[in-house]
């Protein structure tokens, strides 16, 4: 099969019609083999409803139902596990992604050899109040994550069929899918200006809370990234600098009442420092320890991609 397209929604039930319309003429002028995988997040209008009429009439067209609403990120997983296609391509059901970009977004991957293929909405249809965050946040991920996209949100994508069968996306993860694909190893990530329709029915499922915890997500994703498999690197580093910072304030300070006799010196600020900075210390040192015994514990702590093998028996 040459393309999935996973689709997760929620409430979208004026759209569906149009969206399967419209992905099935570019399909078939392209002459693709394809699914549409379309998950419903726990919609509460009658989208189910016309996602099985649509099924009726077009076997392409797969859906699966939450019993409740879960978050994007965990249609978006259960859909890549689903999905059996070359080339997985994702987008939203609200007819803001053109399904006319999908050509060019298969040809990327499967000609030009990308591993994932970000879509960027350089002219957006959204009020400032989505579109000021967003390049913020935008941003601060490209400096973090070192990757250089200019719209790490945008739901258009396309992957390796490789690709999403080895993350996990989980939580409000959706907005990070190419870092998780980064520290996963994929590091052919490419991006294409796409056109980005003005919303045609509905309303945005998503309020002013997704900034906060895209921001936490970002700080999530990238110390599991770093320090997942060695948490002791982190805590360890700052607890022993902590330790022996603390360490020498008080030595210090126990050398100026042992040599210069001065008697105060557990009513000096620097002596509140340095215990702190020792008892910091310990607890971010025990803290890392502990977190080194879960991951060395953990079923996944030898779980590494492999490419490619010669003169093995899996070769």
């Amino acid at each position: 099969m040459d393309i999935s397209v996973v689709i997760p929604l929620l409430n979208e039930e004026e759209s569906l019609p149009e969206l399967v319309a419209w992905i099935k003429k570019v399909m078939d002028a392209n002459g693709y083999s394809y699914e549409v995988l379309m998950i419903d997040d726990g919609s509460t209008d009658k989208s189910w409803e016309i996602l099985e009429q649509l099924i009726s009439k077009n076997p392409n067209i797969k859906a699966i139902k939450f019993r409740r609403n879960y978050g994007k990120s965990a249609a978006l997983n259960v859909g890549f596990e689903a999905a059996k296609g070359d080339v997985v391509i994702t987008m939203d059901a609200d007819l803001q992604d053109s399904p006319d970009e999908i050509p060019a977004l298969y040809g990327m991957i499967k000609n030009d050899g990308f591993d994932l293929v970000s879509g960027w909405k350089q002219k957006r249809h959204d009020p400032l109040n989505k579109t000021i965050p967003s390049k913020f946040f935008n941003k601060v991920t490209r400096m973090m994550s070192g990757i250089q996209l200019n719209d790490f949100n945008c739901g258009l994508k396309a992957y390796q069929h490789e690709v999403v069968k080895n993350i996990e996306v989980y939580g409000e993860m959706h907005r990070y899918i190419p870092v998780i694909a980064k520290w996963a190893g994929f590091t052919k990530i490419g991006e294409k200006v796409v056109q980005h329709q003005a919303r045609k029915y509905g309303v945005t499922k998503f309020g002013l809370e997704r900034y906060i915890k895209g921001f936490l997500d970002l700080l999530s994703i990238t110390f599991v990234g770093k320090f997942g498999k060695k948490p002791m690197h982190l805590f360890g580093a700052l607890g022993t600098l902590c330790f022996v910072l603390g360490t020498m304030i008080l030595l210090y300070l126990s050398i100026a009442k042992l040599v210069y006799n001065e008697y105060y010196i557990a009513t000096r600020p620097m002596f509140f420092l340095g215990i702190l900075s020792v008892i910091i210390g310990s607890q971010l040192f025990l803290t890392g320890f502990l977190a080194e015994l879960i991951s060395r514990n953990s079923p996944n702590r030898n779980h590494y991609l492999i490419e490619k093998e010669i003169g093995t028996d899996n070769s």
